[in-house]
């Protein structure tokens, strides 16, 4: 729980979350709307549109000329392998690979024949690739990312002298959510500043009132407060690692379970 008073806790019966539908009924948040009967719905507030050809040829990329890449995202992995497919470049055998989280690396199955021996798998966070990196310090570092991104990657590597390109293979942009305009939700989940960015953008005269906010990640969270809004629910905490546990702890004092 992050800036919410006593009058901020009032019943929850609707979640709007920021991201696309998960896949599967074993999702934490299909097991939240049936525990506490809740409706959940997921919008994706941001879109992403691909760097063309002509575009990224502009940045005089060598991407062969790296021995490592670093994938955040399924976004990066997707957009990262159309370029290689449009410029005809095959990856070597040897390159390895650097992925944020789990997911982010199995999905990279999808391009690749992972090997064991080249994969370096963080948990959640660029944090936790760190040590990998400082291990593997004399690699030439490809980070195929958005034109919005956080800083904490190249801030690292910069300042422990590691070399590392950074490659804008696509750009992240505000979703239309006109249709939302007269929607109303007990509580609005967001995971990036962009998010926050594309609230703003599409209702500028948004005013919060009863909506509840909760935001995943410092960086999200700071989003929240930049623009005056109350932040009611901040995840991760250390009794509420992912935002499903934080919701439902708001849920259970707000709701008097």
């Amino acid at each position: 729980m992050s800036t919410a008073t006593k009058d901020r806790f009032r019943p929850v019966k609707s979640i709007l979350v920021s991201q696309p539908a998960p896949a599967g009924a074993n999702s934490p948040y299909v097991q939240l709307a049936e525990k506490y009967n809740l409706k959940i719905d997921f919008r994706q507030f941001i879109k992403v549109e691909p760097v063309v050809p002509k575009e990224f040829r502009k940045q005089k990329i060598d991407i062969l000329k790296h021995t490592a890449v670093i994938f955040t995202s399924r976004n990066a992995i997707d957009h990262f392998f159309a370029i290689c497919k449009d410029f005809k470049i095959e990856m070597p055998a040897d390159m390895k690979y650097f992925c944020i989280s789990d997911q982010t690396a199995h999905y990279l199955q999808k391009y690749i024949v992972i090997r064991k021996r080249k994969l370096f798998v963080g948990q959640k966070t660029a944090q936790d690739l760190f040590d990998y990196f400082k291990k593997h310090k004399s690699e030439k570092y490809l980070f195929p990312c958005s034109d919005i991104r956080k800083d904490d990657i190249p801030e690292y590597m910069e300042k422990n002298g590691i070399a590392f390109t950074e490659a804008i293979i696509y750009h992240t942009l505000e979703a239309d959510l006109s249709d939302l305009a007269d929607v109303k939700y007990d509580i609005l989940a967001f995971f990036s500043p962009s998010g926050i960015k594309s609230l703003k953008i599409n209702f500028p005269d948004f005013e919060q009132g009863n909506t509840r906010i909760a935001a995943f990640g410092p960086t999200t969270a700071q989003a929240v407060r930049d623009l005056d809004l109350i932040l009611d629910i901040e995840a991760p905490m250390p009794n509420a690692p992912s935002m499903t546990g934080a919701l439902e702890l708001y849920i259970k004092k707000a709701n008097n379970l």
